[in-house]
């Protein structure tokens, strides 16, 4: 039997809060979510386009802000499509009140560091390739998503960072406005070095190392009188922070062969241990004789 395009349209499917869906109502809904993705691809295509002529290229703000946009759009169609097929949004919200109160205690973390993720995308205080200290460890950023950043550390390990964890504790980044990172070598030397000499020979040393930054001389600083040494520290700066440990290794051999090479004596720890003469007899020292126990008289 031959069905009439009309009655087939006008075929009721289900209820859905009140509203019956008909075959023409869902035709109309996945419509309308069709055309918002399309919307949704040609508006991130013209914000890229946007970024690219404006300069900004880091993956991590472009990746963060094309999400935000399809997700925006998706949410604006799914609510338009909703009204159209003649459910009432605020019908559907008082309904799912409850749920979503407690899917939002639920979420709490997950909003939190969505939120977090924003904030980093809008300041733009951290990008990804930027050298951080987080939580007392050395990390690159990788990837800046809108819930986690992604990190690598010195040892190649990634590590999943929660961005309120970036947003809410104190981060130090070493590549915000300049890439200058100071890199120390701490040494100590005999007292008995003439420490003029031993000032000019780590200037020199530190001075000469190919791996310094040219922005800022080479410092050296008498630190400490220390109880086997007279300890100096020699600063230089280097103009990557992510090479700080071939940067601080190449420092302490500069130093070890300046010092070996002007025969001045890198000192470490000593002590000095004293006999003393033993006491005389009588006296309790090591030549009394040991005591005798009184022996019992037998009655």
């Amino acid at each position: 039997m031959d069905l009439d395009p009309g009655t087939l349209l006008d075929l009721r499917l289900f209820e859905f809060a009140g509203t019956p869906i008909t075959v023409a109502t869902l035709v109309i809904f996945l419509l309308i979510l069709l055309s918002t993705r399309v919307l949704s691809h040609f508006l991130r295509r013209a914000i890229g386009h946007a970024y690219r002529t404006r300069g900004i290229t880091d993956e991590g703000t472009v990746g963060v802000t094309l999400r935000l946009a399809h997700f925006g759009v998706m949410a604006l169609g799914l609510a338009v499509a909703l009204e159209t097929i003649g459910i009432d949004l605020a019908a559907l919200f008082a309904a799912g009140a409850i749920f979503a109160i407690a899917l939002g205690f639920a979420m709490q973390n997950i909003a939190q560091n969505f939120v977090s993720g924003l904030i980093l995308l809008f300041e733009r205080t951290i990008k990804p390739g930027d050298v951080l200290r987080v939580e007392g460890t050395l990390v690159k950023v990788e990837r800046l998503w809108i819930r986690t950043t992604i990190v690598r550390t010195l040892d190649d390990e990634e590590i999943i960072v929660p961005n309120a964890t970036i947003v809410q504790s104190s981060v130090t980044n070493y590549t915000l406005h300049d890439t200058l990172y100071r890199v120390r070598g701490p040494v100590g030397v005999t007292y008995g070095s003439d420490m003029a000499v031993v000032r000019t020979t780590l200037e020199e040393a530190a001075d000469r190392m190919s791996i310094r930054s040219r922005a800022k001389r080479p410092v050296v600083l008498l630190t400490e009188f220390g109880d086997s040494s007279v300890n100096f520290e020699v600063s230089i700066w280097i103009d990557d922070p992510w090479t700080v440990r071939r940067a601080k290794s190449d420092l302490h051999e500069a130093i070890w062969w300046a010092l070996k090479e002007a025969h001045i004596t890198i000192a470490f720890p000593q002590l000095d241990v004293h006999f003393d003469d033993p006491l005389p007899e009588g006296c309790g020292g090591l030549g009394t004789p040991p005591l005798r126990t009184p022996e019992r008289a037998s009655s």
